[in-house]
């Protein structure tokens, strides 16, 4: 007796693909409907959609740059000056953010009264203190209060001015300086909360069987609990550096030169603001998603290790 194989409608995963291809077709029929009936409304206002405009002069300066620009350069030179900008500090501050909120994280479970306080002071402070606030507290009341260049603060090779962080090898402007200390801050307290509980998830058991065999507290930390509690810890992170690169667009607010202030400045000199929006959606849209496809593949190894 042979067995035969039943319909394929009644195959799950025959449903599965079945509906993400509906999935995609609608949401393509609904894209194309909106930026049709945006094309005739602007059509109606006599405003021409298109992105020529990146082709023309941009005629404005940028002060901070990591590629040659001048003003004679286009605007789609000038948005990929912003874009690099943006990129610097999203990697500075996610790098630096994850180092200071995992030691803080740690801190908070120390048997150290002093530095298991201090870093529930740290994290109580810059948790709930806004971000834009703490941005103009750094610009405004610490580079800004630096003395001139002339006069500048000294040790060994380090200098402080209102110029900025002196190092031997490059200097850091004042504006990239606040912005990054801002968002290191700030994040690095919501990450500190984030490692705390993941650590306290391990079981006890663990923590008392790595006791046993002789470890010292700082390899049972490093060996045994905390890569238990990075399957508790990623997920949760991965929010925070969405969020550190979404926030890295309040640098308009101290003058550093973003992606966002770029584009800002592109719309006020064309009037693209369609344009202009739909580059700076699209741009975070895909800084957001490559972050979580990075974090989703490590989360995956780090699980797969797990087994």
């Amino acid at each position: 007796m042979t067995n035969s194989k039943p319909p394929i409608w009644r195959d799950r995963r025959f449903w599965r693909i079945a509906g993400q291809f509906i999935t995609v077709f609608v949401t393509a029929v609904i894209v194309t409907m909106l930026l049709g009936n945006l094309k005739r409304n602007l059509q109606q206002l006599g405003i021409q959609f298109g992105f020529d405009f990146l082709k023309q002069q941009a005629s404005f300066d940028i002060g901070e740059t990591l590629i040659a620009y001048n003003p004679t350069d286009t605007y789609s030179r000038a948005l990929w000056v912003g874009l690099i900008n943006s990129l610097r500090i999203a990697v500075t501050g996610i790098f630096f953010a994850t180092v200071v909120g995992v030691s803080a994280g740690i801190a908070r479970l120390s048997d150290n009264w002093l530095v298991r306080n201090i870093a529930l002071v740290y994290v109580e402070i810059f948790r709930n203190i806004p971000l834009l606030l703490q941005l103009l507290f750094w610009y405004f009341a610490v580079f800004l209060g630096f003395p001139k260049a002339e006069n500048k603060i000294s040790w060994g090779f380090i200098g402080l001015s209102q110029n900025g962080l002196e190092l031997p090898w490059f200097t850091l402007s004042p504006e990239f300086a606040a912005l990054l200390l801002g968002l290191i801050f700030y994040t690095g307290a919501f990450i500190a909360e984030i490692v705390r509980g993941g650590i306290q998830s391990v079981a006890k058991g663990q923590w008392e069987a790595a006791r046993s065999l002789g470890l010292k507290p700082g390899l049972v930390m490093r060996l045994v609990i905390f890569p238990q509690a990075l399957r508790v810890i990623i997920p949760p992170l991965t929010s925070q550096y969405l969020n550190l690169t979404k926030n890295s667009s309040l640098a308009i607010a101290i003058g550093y030169p973003d992606i966002y202030f770029v584009a800002s400045t592109t719309f006020n000199q064309t009037g693209k603001a369609v344009e202009v929006i739909l580059l700076l959606m699209l741009t975070y849209l895909t800084l957001s998603l490559t972050i979580s496809v990075v974090m989703n593949l490590f989360n995956r190894t780090v699980q797969i290790q797990e087994r």
